[in-house]
Order: structure tokens, then sequence, then C-alpha cells
């Protein structure tokens, strides 16, 4: 008896703790409350502004990371740009509509990794082969799940360079996310210049290369965490980790970069481990409500019981939907309720945002 009453002093204690602990974060509202989108098409963009100001803006959104890859009109590389393209004139809507609602845009091109989806290579490879870091191989993009460019080719980062450039000018951004999330080709055998390289060291030194080059211009690089994970290590996998050795690129990169922790399946208390190391974190859940408050339920029980430098590099929610614009905008509005995945984006962004508001 005295032991089961033991047990339970010590689980009331700890519910008090918890609940105390997370009372402490109410009134201390996170930088960063963000969405990830894809880029609207062209003719969604009266859409996309109708939802940035009346959706976006309701909910608390002060973040959006738009996902344009190559999908815009680059004069710089025309030969790059992708079809159903956005031109310069769309992205200056677009910011104006995210400036009137007091969002911050942030533009992406997913970079490295993800050169490929199915059976279609993006802009830069289909444009560009000689970059491919497996040259000739994979036709019909059969047996591999993306492409990756070579992080060592000579004339890879004038090319990227120019497309970074002209985007974020486009959209007049202060920071800009370069993706880098679940790059499995890397350091391959086919790649006369990555073969036999240390794939910790190649990965970490296109970080490098990439927040270079944005700091030039005074922007921050934003990017994915996955590759930073040890997935045999921590349990996580292949998917939301590394299982091909990029984990120790983390002990080489810049702590200046913000880092985009995604779990969708679980809440990994991964979030408190990149501040501990220096890194500017935002949690990125998707469509289980349930993991996107459980993450922000760590964020806000990790904050107060860390010291202030660390606790302040713990900077809130960026949510991904991975549905296109157009769809996750109109199911919002209720426009569109056949897609079962926008839906459940869409109703994990409310459920989120609205204890997100509690802060405020």
């Amino acid at each position: 008896m005295r032991t089961l009453r033991a047990h339970l002093v010590h689980a009331c204690l700890t519910l008090v703790w918890l609940l105390s602990a997370a009372s402490q974060t109410c009134g201390q509202p996170f930088p960063v409350r963000g969405i990830h989108l894809a880029a609207p098409n062209p003719e969604e963009i009266e859409l996309a502004e109708r939802f940035i100001r009346e959706g976006l803006a309701k909910e608390g959104v002060n973040v959006l990371v738009l996902e344009v890859n190559y999908r815009y009109q680059f004069t710089r590389r025309p030969e790059v740009t992708d079809p159903r393209a956005l031109s310069r004139e769309d992205m200056q809507r677009l910011l104006a509509a995210s400036r009137a609602a007091g969002i911050r845009l942030i533009p992406m091109i997913n970079l490295l990794g993800h050169q490929s989806w199915g059976k279609t290579t993006f802009g830069l490879l289909r444009s560009h082969p000689e970059f491919d870091e497996t040259p000739g191989k994979y036709p019909g993009n059969e047996g591999i799940y993306c492409r990756s460019y070579c992080p060592l080719h000579p004339q890879v980062h004038e090319v990227v360079f120019d497309l970074v450039g002209e985007l974020a000018e486009a959209a007049e951004a202060d920071a800009f996310h370069v993706g880098m999330d679940e790059v499995f080709l890397i350091g391959e055998d086919d790649c006369p210049r990555c073969k036999g390289k240390n794939k910790a060291e190649l990965f970490a030194g296109e970080v490098r290369v990439l927040r270079d080059h944005l700091a030039r211009s005074g922007r921050t690089l934003w990017m994915w965490g996955d590759r930073f994970l040890d997935g045999e290590t921590s349990g996580i996998g292949k998917w939301e980790a590394s299982a091909n050795g990029t984990a120790p690129a983390l002990q080489l990169v810049p702590k200046d970069i913000v880092i985009c922790d995604w779990h969708y399946e679980m809440a990994h208390p991964t979030a408190p481990y990149f501040a501990l190391q220096g890194f500017n974190v935002v949690s990125s859940p998707w469509r289980r409500a349930s993991v996107a408050l459980r993450q922000l339920d760590l964020m806000r029980l990790a904050r107060p019981n860390s010291t202030p430098a660390v606790a302040a590099r713990m900077q809130g929610m960026l949510q991904t939907t991975w549905v296109g614009f157009g769809a996750f905008a109109r199911a919002y509005f209720g426009e569109e309720i056949r897609n079962v995945n926008a839906m459940e984006a869409v109703a994990t962004f409310r459920e989120l945002f609205r204890e997100l508001r509690k802060d405020r």
C-alpha cells in the first residue's frame, strides 16, 4: 500500500509540474507561427490573395514559406523554368497580400535532393543533366526516390545562385528556404567527383555554400532538419532522419541557419536537441492534429525548463501541407471537401493555430 501511495503521490506531483510548466508559457508568443505551402498555379493567384487576407491573417499566421522550386519565370536562367510558372508580377501580388496581412514571405527552392518526382525530372537537371549526381543512370527515374545534383560540379552553383537570387529579389525576402530533405543520393559511386567522399562532409559543404551565398545579401538560410538526425541511433528511420551517414553534418554547419524539424507520425523530441546544439528551430507537423499539438506541447514544456539562450532558439511552429496551395485554400473555405489530404491538413491547421492563439 505504501508503494502504491508513493507512486500516486509521484504521479500527482508530475501532473502538477507538467501543468505548471505549460502554464508558464502562456502569454509568451512564439516568434514563428508559420505555414509551408506550394506556390499557387498562375490561375490561382486571386484565390491565394484571398486566402492570405481572409484565412492566414485570421488564424494568426506570421510566416509563409512558399515552395516555388522551378515554377518561376526566371529571366537569368529561363531554361530551368518548369510549367505553370509564376511571373514576377504574380510574386509581387503575393508579397503585397502577405505584407498587408502582417506575414513574412519566405520563398523556397528545394535544393540538392528532390530534383525529380516519379518519372518527371525537374527544371535544373532537365536543362543541365551534366549536374546529375548519377549521370546516365536510372532511365525514367526507375529505382530511385528522387534525383540529386552533384554539389561538387564546378558550374552548378553559378546556376543555383542565379535562381536563388532572382526568386529572393522578386519576393523581397530576408530569408530563403533551401529544402534539402530526404537526400538519399549523395556521395554516389556513379559520380566521378563525389565517389568515396564523406557524405556528412558533402552535405555540410553544400549547406555552407548556400548559407554563405545568402549571407552575402543579408539573408538567412532555412532548411529541413531530417538529414541532421541519426535514424539508426534514434530509431526514427531513414525518412524523418538519416540512414546514409549525413547526420554528423550538424557539427559542421554554421549555427545561424534555421532548422525546420519535421515529424508527421510521432512528436519526436528533436527540437530541443537542435536548440541545445545552438540552432534556431521550428517544429513542422503535417496532417495529424494530435502530433501537431504534442509538438507544440514539447516546445511549451521545454522553453521554461531551459536556459534563456536555449529557450530563445525554440522559435515555434511551421506546418506543412503537401496538397497544393489551391486545394488547401479551397478546403479551408469549404469549397473542396473530397480531397481527404487537404481536409486533414486544414483540420490540423485550424487546431494548431487555435492553440497558438492562446499565447498571444
